[in-house]
């Protein structure tokens, strides 16, 4: 389990710190909308490093880019012991590009060379973002030895999409002499999103067929990307680099919070648990998780084929996957870009009065 939230208050008070002691959390993941949500909401544990940069006539990026790299830095330093226990499985710190960049390969490749280096801890994870456009990027910042955090996944035709050009980037790593088996890599596979969107157009069409399938898309698709990595892993390219000591990229299920009210508020957990993989959660998931979450071992794998005929149902009503989530790719683009652009606006608005 890692948490899907961060601010500099979790870190003064020791908040984090505690939830990797009774809570079990082993990682930490941010976004654009996180950071731009703890910036506005956490004026005054901001307001002595802004007052310091604007002294120091630092643009808005700038402070923010300060604010950001500082906080994960931090947090990477609380995570420490956990990254050090789990071999560097664990113990991870996430931090994204510039949303900005999503359609940019080669600019995405030098901001995440620059935020490696500033934040400057070996459990950090580089956030991109899984568009086409992002795929080479994936495989070359890879390459460089860079580990990564691949985020905004959909589909699991594009699952297999990153899965590969990660493989391609470590391949290159190998080629180039760099040591593989200090490069980790996470594939954040978006989940709750999913079924958002198509029980909206289901409810749209309104047939009982129709209203039968609200709820299930989301956990299917995240079995057939499970069922799509357990058959890369075993694959022949997945072997020949496992021989070199190359660390398999783990799936991460992101967005699992639950935002209708009718279904459980664990499901987007304990029906998708399996060995190897990982649960990013905002914290009132995390607590419900800890209060009356029911696990029950692996509820991934053996259900691709039931999986699929849920996919087939809703191709019968009118409704297909691959077209929500190309939706749902450039929503996700745009709001982080949105989130990123209004937490510019807010520090500019906090230099100006400091």
């Amino acid at each position: 389990m890692w948490l899907d939230d961060l601010n500099r208050s979790r870190l003064t008070s020791g908040n984090l710190a505690e939830l990797v002691k009774t809570r079990y959390v082993r990682g930490v993941t941010t976004n654009p909308a996180i950071f731009d949500k703890a910036i506005r909401s956490g004026a005054v544990d901001y307001a002595a490093d802004i007052a310091r940069l604007s002294a120091a006539q630092a643009n808005a990026e700038t402070v923010v880019r300060e604010l950001t790299t500082s906080d994960v830095r931090a947090a990477c330093d609380v995570l420490h012991d956990v990254w050090i226990a789990s071999n560097g499985v664990d113990g991870r710190v996430s931090i994204e590009v510039d949303p900005r960049l999503a359609r940019n390969a080669p600019a995405t490749i030098e901001q995440a060379q620059a935020l490696w280096r500033e934040v400057d801890r070996p459990n950090v994870l580089i956030k991109i973002p899984a568009t086409r456009e992002g795929l080479s990027a994936i495989t070359e910042v890879t390459a460089l030895g860079i580990s990564v955090n691949v985020t905004l996944i959909f589909s699991v035709e594009r699952y297999r999409e990153v899965m590969h050009a990660y493989a391609q980037g470590l391949e290159k790593a190998i080629k180039a002499a760099i040591d593989v088996t200090k490069i980790h890599s996470v594939a954040s596979f978006f989940v709750s999103r999913v079924d958002t969107e198509i029980d909206r157009q289901l409810e749209a069409i309104g047939s009982q067929e129709a209203l039968d399938l609200r709820g299930r898309a989301a956990i299917a698709n995240v079995r057939l990307a499970w069922h799509a990595y357990e058959d890369f892993v075993s694959s022949r390219e997945w072997e020949a680099l496992s021989a070199h000591g190359a660390n398999v990229q783990r799936p991460l299920w992101a967005s699992t919070g639950v935002k209708n009210p009718d279904y459980s508020d664990t499901r987007y957990v304990m029906d998708i648990a399996g060995s190897g993989c990982v649960n990013t959660m905002p914290e009132a998931t995390l607590e419900a998780v800890n209060d009356h979450g029911q696990f029950r071992g692996d509820t991934l794998s053996g259900n691709h084929i039931e999986a699929q005929e849920v996919f087939v149902a809703l191709s019968d009503v009118g409704v297909h996957i691959n077209e929500v989530c190309e939706i749902l790719e450039e929503e996700g683009v745009d709001s982080f870009i949105a989130a990123w652009e209004n937490l510019l606006a807010n520090v500019e608005t906090a230099l100006a009065q400091s």
